[in-house]
């Protein structure tokens, strides 16, 4: 099975999900989000958005393939990009992090590892880019796919609380702490990033 990892440009924007490409719930404000919706323009607003943090600030996601087919992809931005993050009753985020808005995989590539390596690729990538965490708004009532992660997924992968909430408590993982990750996973997080660039024709499944 072939898998790889890729930076997300407007290109293969129109790999994601139908739903999520026109979703603009961290991207906008509240109200300004409503009203793309409603106008019918929330494709052009996200289209918008990842052409100015790209100009701005540089890669802010990561697509994931499974033999060349979309299995799911990862958002984060700064806080500063993300409008949404204020309305939160956790917020805000640390300034010295960067958050993490969202991430779905498609319920066949479920349980295979994926979700774990996407949050691992996000992590290296900041780390190289010198910041010290990801912090995210977690979903403690998550019941299925939404905007929001759910935070027990977001626990089990490394994150802690930092803000606990009954519905909303905002998590923080230090990138500090990749390296305490297993050999196994680093090496296979590795060969995945090596394969976008030709260097490994596939990752071994995990």
């Amino acid at each position: 099975m072939g898998r790889q990892l890729v930076p997300l440009t407007l290109d293969n924007l129109s790999d994601l999900p139908k739903r999520c490409r026109g979703c603009v719930f961290w991207e906008l404000d509240p109200v300004s989000g409503e009203a793309a919706m409603s106008a019918g323009r929330s494709d052009v607003e996200k289209e918008a958005w990842i052409s100015a943090v790209l100009l701005e600030w540089g890669s802010c996601g990561r697509v994931v393939y499974v033999d060349e087919v979309p299995a799911g992809f990862v958002l984060y931005a700064p806080p500063a990009y993300v409008p949404r993050s204020f309305a939160f009753p956790t917020s805000p985020v640390s300034p010295d992090a960067v958050q993490l808005m969202t991430a779905f995989l498609l319920p066949q590539f479920r349980g295979q590892g994926l979700g774990r390596v996407m949050v691992q690729a996000v992590a290296k990538d900041l780390l190289r880019r010198g910041f010290k965490a990801i912090e995210v708004f977690g979903d403690a009532r998550w019941k299925e796919p939404a905007c929001l992660m759910p935070a027990e997924h977001l626990l089990a992968v490394g994150f802690k609380t930092v803000r606990p909430h009954p519905r909303h408590p905002r998590l923080r993982l230090e990138l500090r702490s990749t390296v305490s990750w297993r050999e196994d996973m680093e090496r296979a997080l590795d060969q995945l990033l090596g394969a976008v660039h030709g260097k490994e024709p596939a990752l071994r499944p995990l």
